[in-house]
């Protein structure tokens, strides 16, 4: 777990590398902006990074597995939500006055070994977020994402299989489910105040 400190400069690593990024077209260093990074930046970790600007989704990427160094993971998925999510076009340096930096550090994912109508009793609405496998194709939303839209845990399941590109009911008939936790630093308002989220 990170500490309150640690999500903060997560939160403003995030901003800043997107900041830097649209005004200079070049990737910095986390040094590069007079951050103090303790240890935990140096490990392997899966992160996310989240944009909102006026309450709706503007671009969210990340690493699902600890594949890289928090620090690096942090400025990727920050770039990558703001110039890469091709839902979006790409973030123009004016929007980041309105625009809500969210960083969420994830566990390495675990598969649920369990028959798959026992799936629902495995999943804690508000601390899980699901990976969805099967094939080719993969699907994943993090834990808040079913408390903020009212879903029970069969709901979320049948979600992240769309998001994979499956029918609903695709954790019932072969898919991998993955379940991880995620913990969740936030701007209040843009450039404001950063807290830690909690859904249970």
């Amino acid at each position: 777990m990170l500490t309150e400190t640690e999500g903060r400069t997560a939160v403003k690593l995030a901003r800043k590398a997107i900041e830097s990024f649209l005004s200079e077209k070049k990737l910095s260093e986390p040094h590069e902006f007079g951050f103090e990074l303790s240890q935990v930046f140096g490990e392997m970790r899966g992160v996310f990074v989240t944009l909102t600007e006026k309450r709706l989704l503007r671009g969210c990427i990340g690493h699902p597995f600890p594949d890289s160094k928090l620090k690096k993971a942090i400025m990727d998925s920050a770039i990558s939500a703001a110039i890469r999510d091709p839902r979006f076009p790409p973030v123009e340096e004016d929007e980041l006055d309105d625009m809500i930096v969210e960083v969420t550090i994830l566990t390495p994912p675990e598969r649920i070994n369990a028959p798959p109508k026992e799936f629902p009793n495995f999943i804690k609405i508000g601390r899980h977020g699901l990976i969805v496998k099967q094939g080719y194709c993969q699907g994943l939303l993090l834990p808040q994402v079913a408390p903020e839209n009212n879903m029970d845990s069969i709901e979320f399941l049948g979600h992240t299989c769309m998001k994979a590109g499956l029918s609903p009911d695709a954790w019932l008939t072969g898919a991998e489910v993955h379940c991880f936790e995620g913990q969740i630093f936030k701007e209040k308002e843009p450039r404001g105040e950063i807290l830690e989220e909690k859904y249970y």
